[in-house]
């Protein structure tokens, strides 16, 4: 680039932006500084939810709705008085005087809470392109407002436009099931993104070449990027011990549940009885689901699971969850990856994937219908097994007990998946102009 030529600006529009520890966060988040690298002058507009960012321009906006601002205030309250007595008086409170025009809107539209988002987002976005502040427009999500945002600002003015989906935005088997008012708002929205965006990405061939199947229009403007995470901050160690320690990092949902795992884990203890003293399964960042809950108590595995939750900032150390979560992955015999056991697992790779092959740690990838993620994971040291075949799980567990007992487990020594990667595949699609 002509040092002398003007920067490319970039507008970036993420509702959950700087959201420690929030996989939608960490997707943009990690990308800023090889943007910034790479010459671009950053802008965001974001939700309070986050911490505002001081080395790039960074706007933070309250939604309109209601229930949008609900949301946004319990996330921006915990960072400030925690979750103590307080948080909850005061959420409270907020959730009494909002409540009726919470249910009003429900009523109305129906649709996710973070949609009213994109109406503040839209009209600055608008002045600043307006105003020639802005060369490229970049909506990311996470919350499909920040796309909704992103439609309605290039609708207006023209702006060239790049849109990033996280999430499949319309669930496979759609067509044969009726769909709720949100699921038909985000159908909706992405017919608009794949006919008027400049370039739209996924974070997975399957969702790429599905969104293709529905909209031909997009032609070679789409395209799959892997997500990629950058090398961690914090540096501990793995020793053996005599304890086997399965450690899990992530959010547990009925869609993708332990439930699975523990039923071949309860079938390999009766097995081998003496699994019980030896094996420990740590959960990080995320409360049992309640099929989970339901399996440890019948299948009486509660001292065999630990459940840590999610972790905040450490107020001694100032280590932010994020930190403490890579620490602990770092220390693990080995990384349980949960994929799910629904057909949107053709269509999305677990973000905390490409963090856990910085780690080096074995990974114990039970996976659903992504023969992307089986190659990947199969390409690197660890256990593949699928959710749909319980005695595959147990093998997988035979042999992972095997090498922890030989002192022989496996280390991945391929490189990991990069951001500045994804980053790279990007700028070689999108130009300034």
């Amino acid at each position: 680039m002509n040092k002398t030529a003007r920067p490319c600006r970039w507008l970036i529009l993420s509702h959950g932006f700087n959201m420690d520890g929030r996989a939608a966060s960490q997707t943009i988040t990690d990308k800023i500084p090889h943007l910034r690298a790479a010459g671009i002058e950053v802008q965001v507009l974001s939700a309070i939810t986050g911490e505002r960012d001081r080395h790039v321009a960074h706007r933070q906006l309250l939604p309109w709705g209601p229930s949008g601002l609900r949301f946004d205030f319990r996330h921006w309250l915990v960072q400030r008085v925690g979750r103590g007595l307080a948080y909850r008086l005061l959420t409270a409170l907020v959730s009494l005087l909002l409540g009726p025009f919470t249910l009003l809107e429900k009523l109305l539209l129906g649709v996710s809470s973070q949609w009213s988002w994109a109406l503040p987002a839209a009209l600055v976005g608008v002045w600043r392109v307006r105003t020639g502040q802005v060369d490229v427009l970049y909506s990311t999500g996470g919350a499909w407002s920040a796309h909704l945002a992103g439609w309605w600002i290039k609708r207006v003015t023209g702006v060239r436009w790049i849109a990033e989906i996280h999430d499949p935005m319309v669930p496979p088997g759609h067509a044969a099931r009726r769909l709720s008012r949100d699921e038909r708002a985000r159908a909706w929205l992405e017919g608009k993104i794949c006919t008027d965006a400049d370039f739209v990405w996924w974070f997975t061939e399957g969702a790429w070449q599905h969104a293709l199947k529905r909209h031909p229009q997009l032609g070679n403007r789409g395209f799959a990027v892997l997500a990629g995470a950058e090398p961690p901050q914090a540096n501990a160690q793995h020793a053996y011990s005599n304890t086997l320690r399965i450690g899990h990092f992530g959010s547990l949902a009925a869609g993708r549940s332990l439930a699975p795992f523990l039923a071949a884990l309860a079938a390999f203890v009766e097995e081998m009885p003496a699994v019980r003293s030896q094996v420990q399964v740590h959960i990080y960042g995320s409360r049992l689901d309640s099929g989970s809950a339901e399996a440890v108590c019948r299948l009486r595995l509660d001292d065999m699971i630990f459940v840590h939750g999610r972790i905040e900032r450490d107020a001694y150390t100032g280590l932010s969850g994020r930190l403490q979560i890579m620490q602990r992955m770092q220390t693990s015999d080995v990384l349980l990856l949960l994929h799910g056991d629904n057909e949107d697992c053709a269509e999305y790779i677990p973000s905390k994937f490409y963090e856990y092959l910085w780690t080096r740690r074995p990974i114990f990838a039970i996976t659903h219908l992504n023969p992307q993620l089986d190659g990947l994971i199969g390409q690197r040291a660890g256990y593949l097994s699928h959710t749909d075949d319980p005695a595959g799980i147990v093998d997988a567990l035979r042999r992972l007990l095997r090498d922890w007992q030989n002192r022989q487990l496996p280390e991945d020594v391929l490189p990991a998946i990069t951001v500045k990667s994804a980053v790279d595949e990007i700028l070689t699609r999108v130009s300034c102009r």
